[in-house]
């Protein structure tokens, strides 16, 4: 890069040599040099492009089993565990069989250990997307004509026909059962949601969850768990109530849930009150122990073992009417295409879904990286987990993303790297083939108590909340309206309330930021703000101003406001009297500015004298982010006002982004280059104010003083 001989600097100081930007190039030549990488084909072209599309041909070959494989296959063990109790529960959630949630954890492992660029996060079933799934899955078997209370289990013919009615024939379902337009609709939905999820990949739209705040996430978890949890009771206490649609679905589901109370099942009841008992006692048990045990206890398993040898031998389903899982089939279903028509309908309700498991993926990928020193991918991730979805889809599998409470549990076992989920997936494949019909006379009610315990967690992300007001207010107001949507409304629109809020809050804050006038601290070269601070000293004759924000469109009147009220003078309309009124009108009593609906701004306004006394305004630019054509019109019209008061304008403490946008702007005349932007752009506030006192004292008479 050619350095320029112009030299820029103040007062004699530092010499800043200005280097000459290359010219840059068109749109049109940038497309055609990357179509031209993307085109030209060589062997290491194909190598780099499959080491990024499966990371593991990368760090497979530095694979170290002596240092590896023993943490590995320990947390593989460990998670495949977990991973077996609770597809099966999970299954509850989302309306399905629990083979098809077997399915989708043994699945999901293999792929991310090949696609995923995180060591440590667990993909597999989700709650929160099952519940998802299910309420979609449940709409649609309604206006399908089937009764989605059933569930999908229970040692019933899972082939049952539908009722005949318009609905089935006209969607030619005459052959296809209840249990199998679940699966079908799941699987339309899995495959649209997980393209969604490889396009925001493929167009490098990783950066679009950051935009799902934590508190959102947070928030909408919360909902979501409270949501999960209603939904579960039923099963608790054995009783059978519809499954609600649509906005109020908690409530309603609580007023059926009051209105059957007195119809639950004894022995359900007793058996989710053991499990639950014994669970959180271990829950607890394990989180105050936890540095002290090595591999954490596996109570749902064995509380899953248990109660199936208690409900087999005591035969709790022939002799209480105890609900149970049901046949539990073995082996691989052969793959079967999505119906396309299905995906048609739910095109619109893959959207969330996309979105909130690319989000956690994503924020949970980055977290563990962070922890543990390395770096991840965020548009790999977004391949990694689409892929999750599309591929199995074919193979009769559901929604899925990364899980926090496995991935801590697979950290806090030892886990090094992805090979981990392959041992997971080989537990998986172990029950699948051999030991799935043994969890048939399993109880709903302690899958139910599997899955509430689960939700132990999110629910205390409550006690946060008080904290989270302390610390910001609007991040705060995000979580609670994204909790109480999801509760009272829907899930999906408890997500839309809490993205908007939270544009909302990012809007607010920059539409209204702190604006202060500032002043010297003692004899230094620092300024600071005058109404925050005591004992600072203010420039005769200069006003200091600071706007802790970008300057756009949406602001640029809060910014004048903002200044006229600090400085006492309303330079717009002064200027326009002055014009009219000729030279000779003053300013000194008709233009003091309004002081209303400033929101943060300092009140120093009020020691302010209606006459201007200052012959030069700063603005602090070290805030201002950027500018856009509203803000470079602001800035000159408010020189141009000025001007014509004979007061100057200065600029401080400029990025380079916002010298740039006044260059191009217009604000600095290019005829005159750098000795336009030497004169308006200083690198410091005091080196403009030392500027404007020498000018002041340029300018005013030999028998004068400032």
């Amino acid at each position: 890069m050619d350095v320029s001989p112009e030299l820029v600097g103040h007062g004699g100081g530092l010499m800043l040599v200005r280097r000459r930007p290359r010219a840059p190039r068109g749109l049109r030549e940038t497309l055609k040099a990357r179509l031209r990488r993307s085109c030209v084909c060589s062997v290491q072209g194909a190598r780099a492009l499959v080491q990024d599309l499966l990371p593991a041909t990368c760090w497979l070959r530095t694979y170290c089993p002596r240092e590896d494989l023993a943490g590995d296959v320990l947390s593989g063990l460990v998670i495949g565990i977990i991973l077996v109790p609770q597809a099966i529960a999970y299954s509850l959630l989302a309306g399905l069989q629990p083979v098809y949630s077997l399915y989708t954890s043994f699945f999901a492992n293999l792929i991310y250990f090949l696609m995923g660029t995180s060591r440590h996060i667990s993909v597999g079933i989700f709650s929160l997307l099952c519940l998802m799934v299910g309420q979609v899955v449940d709409r649609e078997l309604l206006l399908a004509g089937f009764d989605p209370a059933e569930d999908g289990l229970g040692p019933r013919d899972n082939s049952s026909a539908p009722n005949a009615s318009a609905a089935t024939l006209a969607l030619g379902l005459q052959d296809c059962g209840r249990d199998c337009y679940a699966i079908r609709v799941a699987t339309a939905l899995t495959l649209v949601a997980g393209i969604y999820q490889v396009f925001l990949g493929l167009l490098r739209l990783g950066f679009v969850s950051a935009y799902l705040s934590q508190p959102l996430l947070d928030g909408f978890a919360m909902g979501a768990s409270v949501t999960i949890l209603t939904s579960q009771l039923k099963h608790l206490l054995g009783v059978r109530v519809p499954r609600h649609q649509g906005p109020g679905m908690v409530v309603s589901t609580w007023l059926s849930l009051l209105h059957s109370a007195g119809q639950a099942n004894l022995c359900d009841v007793l058996t989710s009150a053991v499990c639950l008992a014994v669970l959180l006692a271990a829950k607890e048990l394990s989180d105050r122990c936890r540095h002290r045990l090595k591999v954490p206890l596996p109570m749902e398993l064995l509380v899953i073992v248990v109660a199936t040898l208690v409900s087999h031998l005591g035969q709790l389903h022939e002799r209480f009417g105890s609900s149970v899982a049901g046949d539990i089939p073995t082996g691989f279903v052969a793959p079967r295409v999505p119906d396309l028509w299905l995906m048609r309908r739910v095109a619109l309700d893959a959207v969330p879904l996309a979105l909130v498991g690319s989000a956690f993926s994503v924020s949970l990928a980055e977290m563990f990286a962070r922890s543990h020193g390395y770096s991840v991918r965020a548009n790999q991730e977004l391949l990694a987990v689409g892929c999750c979805n599309v591929l199995p889809a074919f193979f009769h599998c559901f929604a899925t993303s990364a899980a926090l409470a496995k991935s801590l549990v697979k950290t806090a076992t030892g886990c090094r790297t992805q090979l981990s989920s392959v041992v997971s997936a080989a537990v998986v494949l172990l029950v699948l083939l051999a030991l799935a019909p043994l969890f048939r006379d399993l109880q709903r009610s302690v899958l139910a108590c599997v899955i509430v315990v689960s939700l132990r967690g999110a629910l205390r992300k409550v006690m946060d909340v008080p904290q989270l007001w302390r610390l910001s207010r609007a991040d705060a107001l995000v979580w609670v309206a994204t909790a109480a949507t999801c509760v009272l409304v829907s899930t999906e629109a408890g997500l839309l309330a809490g993205v908007l809020l939270s544009l909302l809050s990012l809007a607010g804050r920059t539409h209204r930021p702190r604006a202060a006038l500032l002043a010297r601290i003692g004899g230094s070269g620092f300024y600071e703000d005058a109404a925050e601070f005591e004992g600072l000293v203010p420039e005769p004759g200069v006003r200091v101003f600071r706007f802790a924000g970008p300057l756009y469109y949406a602001n640029k009147d809060f910014f004048l406001r903002s200044l006229y009220s600090l400085t006492g003078l309303d330079a717009g309309r002064a200027a326009t009297r002055r014009k009219e009124e000729g030279p000779e009108a003053g300013v000194s009593e008709g233009d003091p500015a309004e002081d209303k609906d400033l929101g943060p701004v300092s009140n120093t306004a009020a020691l302010m004298p209606t006459a201007p006394g200052f012959r030069t305004v700063v603005i602090d630019c070290a805030p201002l982010l950027f500018l856009d054509a509203a803000g470079l019109a602001t800035l000159r019209d408010l020189r141009r006002d000025y001007g014509a008061l004979g007061i100057d304008l200065l600029l401080a403490c400029c990025s380079p982004s916002v010298r740039d946008a006044l260059r191009r702007g217009g604000f600095l005349r290019e005829d005159q280059g750098d000795v336009d932007e030497e004169g308006q752009l200083f690198h410091s506030v005091h080196n403009a104010v030392q500027a404007a006192r020498a000018r002041h004292r340029e300018q005013a008479p030999p028998d004068s003083t400032i």
